[in-house]
């Protein structure tokens, strides 16, 4: 992993092309090639969820255009979102850390 914020840029866009483009449009990433890099890339965040329900709802809320795909500013939508998520959880824990001393 990069220790950088130009590195992890970089990374991301790496991962999403990786992904991207087995099937169909090389920029943009099918339900399948979701579902893929989800299970791979984030498989603690679908850990005893419905896979299937769970990659419908996460392509429904990214696909803005309703082309049935997502494309790379979609997905960094998904990985802000997320990022946002888990800094509030970290923030959260911390807080409690502190009243616990």
């Amino acid at each position: 992993m990069s220790a950088t914020l130009q590195g992890t840029m970089e990374d991301l866009i790496k991962i999403f092309y990786h992904y991207s483009g087995k099937e169909g449009d090389k920029y943009k990433l099918n339900k399948k090639e979701l579902k893929n890099m989800l299970q791979v890339e984030l498989s603690e965040f679908l850990n005893g969820s419905n896979d299937s329900s769970m990659v419908e709802k996460i392509m429904s809320d990214l696909d803005e255009n309703k082309d049935g795909e997502v494309d790379f500013q979609e997905f960094v939508v998904l990985v802000a979102a997320l990022t946002v998520a888990c800094n509030s959880f970290f923030v959260e824990y911390l807080k409690s850390e502190d009243c616990s001393k």
